[in-house]
C-alpha cells in the first residue's frame, strides 16, 4: 500500500486545518488507518486511528475534541480535520496503514505502510 499524505501549511493559532491521506490500493477498506506526528526533537506519537469500518476510532487525550478522524472507502482516502490549532501541534503529520487490533491501534509498530508526511506549523 502506497500512502500519500496531503493538506498540510502554515496557519495562525485557533485556525483550521484538513489532511488527507490517499492510499493507492483497492484492499485500502480493510485496513486501519492511523494518524501519528514528530515534532522536531521529539519522538513521533500517536494522533488519531480509525477501523476500517468506522466503527472504532481513538484519539490522543492532546487532540480529544478538537481533531476528527475520518475514512472514505469508495475513494481510498483518510482525513484528519483540525481545529483550534495550537503551537504544540506543529509537527510532521504522517498517515499509517495496517491491521491492528483494537487495543494496539494507538502502537506505531503495528502499522506496516507509511505515508511521507506533511508539515503543519501552527505559529502566529
Amino acid at each position: 500500500v502506497q500512502l500519500q499524505a496531503s493538506g498540510g501549511g502554515l496557519v495562525q493559532p485557533g485556525a483550521s486545518l484538513r489532511l488527507s491521506c490517499a492510499a493507492s490500493e483497492g484492499t485500502f477498506g480493510t485496513y486501519v488507518m492511523g494518524w501519528f506526528r514528530q515534532a522536531p526533537g521529539k519522538e513521533r506519537e500517536f494522533v488519531a486511528a480509525i477501523k476500517w469500518s468506522g466503527s472504532t476510532i481513538f484519539y490522543a487525550d492532546s487532540v480529544k475534541g478538537r481533531f476528527t478522524i475520518s475514512r472514505d472507502n469508495a475513494k481510498n482516502t483518510v482525513y484528519l480535520q483540525m481545529n483550534s490549532l495550537k503551537p504544540e501541534d506543529t509537527a510532521v503529520y504522517y498517515c499509517a496503514a495496517g491491521r491492528p487490533i483494537n487495543s494496539a491501534m494507538r502502537s506505531r509498530a503495528m502499522y506496516n505502510y507509511w505515508g511521507q508526511g506533511t508539515l503543519v506549523t501552527v505559529s502566529s
